[in-house]
């Protein structure tokens, strides 16, 4: 399976236009009175972002027949909510850098930061409300809740080498699949599909979000941070047992075992004493078990199963123009390097 970055790129070009009014109307949310809001606003909408989740609306919702102005404002509401979680993410997780650049909590500290983050909430809240469509309405409200759900999950097993893949998938299916996900199955409730056909959409944005995701996780153990845009190994540096790492524990020996929790054990305590994070010396032995038992490699395995179960999911569809972009945009998600 290949799917090089430039047929994304390519299914990204189909939307161009569209995505420039999401643009626009995402900006136009950051008016306050608040110099701070504009000013953090401005940050995290200018420091890049592969869009995913707008165009994949927008193409969801060209896939069921709608090329009319609501999908603008409503995907531009789904970005404005993902821009909020990154900013709430980055006080959770003590993150100075955000794609490569320093994060709003660097700049601006932990409340200011977290207060932004709200008014985003409030912003992408307002826009889905005018919206109007109920169905709409509570698909993002349930995302929300989801969300919040999958980090507060994350953060009770933090540290904990007695992680269960059940456990990894439930946090990542709330902070990382719910909103592809919902922006798929929001697509289609704008192009007024059968019910069937919106599960679809929905499963599609699932298993996209769920790759995604496993293939971001296997990128924080084998990209280097200037690809990343932040420092490498973060997860184990903040004692999160994702795929990787969960892989190996389940196939090393006791001994191994011993080390990792050992490694795990360094970074609760960096983090319960507020220390700077484990130096790399210090995560060695976890790195060298997750290499010796292909937990990089076989997570993004994993990752390539989803990538099949989403296309799977749109198959019955009219083979046009907007599902072909969202197949390269699922297969993308399994092969990128950053």
């Amino acid at each position: 399976m290949s799917a090089p970055p430039a047929a994304f790129a390519a299914a990204l070009e189909r939307v161009d236009e569209p995505l420039e009014l999401v643009e626009r109307a995402m900006r136009e949310q950051l008016a306050s009175e608040s110099d701070v809001i504009a000013a953090v606003g401005d940050h995290v909408l200018s420091s890049g972002g592969k869009r995913v989740r707008p165009a994949l609306l927008l193409l969801a919702a060209e896939l069921c027949g709608y090329t009319g102005p609501r999908r603008v404002q409503v995907a531009a509401a789904v970005e404005l909510l993902h821009t909020a979680t990154l900013l709430h993410d980055d006080v959770v997780d003590h993150s100075p850098l955000r794609r490569g650049r320093p994060s709003a909590m660097a700049l601006w500290g932990n409340r200011r930061a977290v207060l932004a983050g709200d008014f985003f909430y409030a912003r992408a809240s307002s826009m889905i409300v005018e919206d109007g469509d109920l169905d709409v309405l509570w698909v993002f409200s349930n995302t929300i809740r989801l969300m919040a759900e999958g980090e507060i999950l994350q953060l009770q097993r933090s540290f904990d080498p007695s992680v269960t893949e059940a456990h990894y998938y439930a946090v990542i299916e709330r902070k990382s699949a719910a909103l592809l996900s919902a922006a798929s199955e929001a697509g289609a409730i704008l192009g007024g599909v059968t019910r069937a056909e919106r599960r679809r959409l929905a499963d599609f944005g699932r298993e996209l979000g769920l790759a995604f995701q496993i293939r971001d996780d296997a990128l924080d153990y084998e990209a280097g941070s200037e690809v990343l845009g932040k420092e490498r190994w973060t997860d184990l540096r903040e004692g999160k047992v994702t795929l990787p790492l969960l892989l190996s524990l389940k196939r090393c020996t006791a001994a191994e075992r011993e080390a990792i929790e050992s490694v795990l054990k360094t970074a609760a305590r960096h983090d319960h004493e507020e220390r700077q994070a484990p130096a790399d010396g210090d995560l060695a032995p976890a790195l060298e078990i997750v290499a010796r038992y292909r937990g990089v490699e076989d997570s993004v395995r994993r990752a390539v199963e989803h990538v099949e179960r989403a296309s799977a999911a749109i198959a019955p569809f009219p083979d046009n123009a907007a599902k072909q972009a969202m197949l390269a945009a699922a297969e993308f998600a399994a092969v990128r390097d950053r």
